[in-house]
């Protein structure tokens, strides 16, 4: 059993963030374990990052970042948290390893995963050419021939925010789920094409640029840029639950809007939260969380003379 200050689960942006903010207090030992997983290792380019006008990876920053926080003497695990409980005053974390951690207090940034179907060709180009954020980058499709593959109504709701973007804009909806009369109605009069039909395959140029979708019926549909949007993400809340954290009726976590605190001694980060999942927001987060969680640490230390 390893026992430290604090634990953060998570080694993505936001976990990463606060970790290097952590350690520069040179005060605590801090602990990140993470499963090596999560958006930011699917996402090839992020544009909207500063000081990266020409783009940089996910698994760049990720790098980067674990580089950063272990010149500060946070040490890393690669473990699977999948249980959390509480012991007297210190917090308890079981992996799939079989090992058990404690700690005075938990940074939870277990994000989520987005709901990816299994469509040949799709996942080289996610992060490079097709998307998942309008907000991070629907510049990216600015006048350019976009296709989104979606599901139902979520893939309607994307379509409608993307059509601002682009005048050239096809919604394939991939699962034929249905879509209200109105949102049909708002579509057509915005512009978006539509089509129902099970995409087989997206076609690509090496490295990930995309160049068109094929439809199980054999239709080609040439595009320069792609988005996705099946809905159905899935939030990784089970954690913060289990210690005693609201969770909000579309599964994201509650916390505290200016600490991120979200239960006794267990703080929040990134997409887990309730609010834009950008990287740039999980990095800032990051930083909050941890601002709090070295106040709270000092108090620890404090009230144990």
């Amino acid at each position: 059993m390893r026992e430290v200050d604090c634990i953060i689960v998570g080694g993505g942006l936001a976990g990463l963030q606060a970790a290097i903010q952590l350690g520069r207090y040179s005060a605590h030992e801090v602990l990140v374990i993470d499963a090596g997983e999560g958006r930011s290792t699917l996402c090839r380019t992020y544009h909207n990052i500063l000081g990266f006008p020409d783009g940089v990876s996910g698994e760049e920053l990720r790098e980067r970042g674990r580089m950063q926080a272990e010149r500060t003497g946070v040490s890393f695990e690669k473990d699977r948290i999948v249980k959390a409980g509480r012991h007297g005053e210190k917090i308890q974390l079981f992996g799939t390893s079989g090992s058990e951690y404690r700690s005075k207090t938990v940074l939870l940034a277990t994000g989520l995963t987005d709901r990816v179907p299994d469509i040949p060709g799709l996942t080289p180009t996610l992060g490079r050419t097709v998307y998942v954020c309008p907000d991070c980058d629907g510049y990216e499709i600015q006048d350019q021939r976009t296709v989104l593959l979606g599901s139902g109504e979520p893939g309607a709701n994307m379509a409608m925010i993307l059509i601002q973007r682009t005048n050239d804009l096809l919604y394939i909806n991939h699962e034929q789920a249905p879509i209200s009369a109105e949102l049909h109605r708002s579509m057509k009069e915005a512009g978006v094409r539509y089509l129902e039909a099970a995409v087989q395959e997206v076609q690509q140029i090496e490295d990930g640029h995309i160049t068109g979708v094929l439809t199980e019926d054999g239709q080609i549909f040439e595009s320069e840029r792609g988005f996705i949007a099946f809905g159905g993400n899935r939030v990784h809340y089970e954690l913060a639950e289990q210690l005693g954290a609201v969770i909000a009726d579309n599964k994201h976590v509650e916390a505290d809007p200016r600490s991120l605190q979200a239960a006794n001694n267990v703080w929040i980060a990134g997409d887990l939260g309730l609010h834009a999942e950008q990287a740039t927001v999980a990095m800032g987060e990051g930083s909050i969380a941890a601002i709090w969680i070295h106040k709270a640490l000092q108090q620890m230390t404090k009230g144990s003379r």
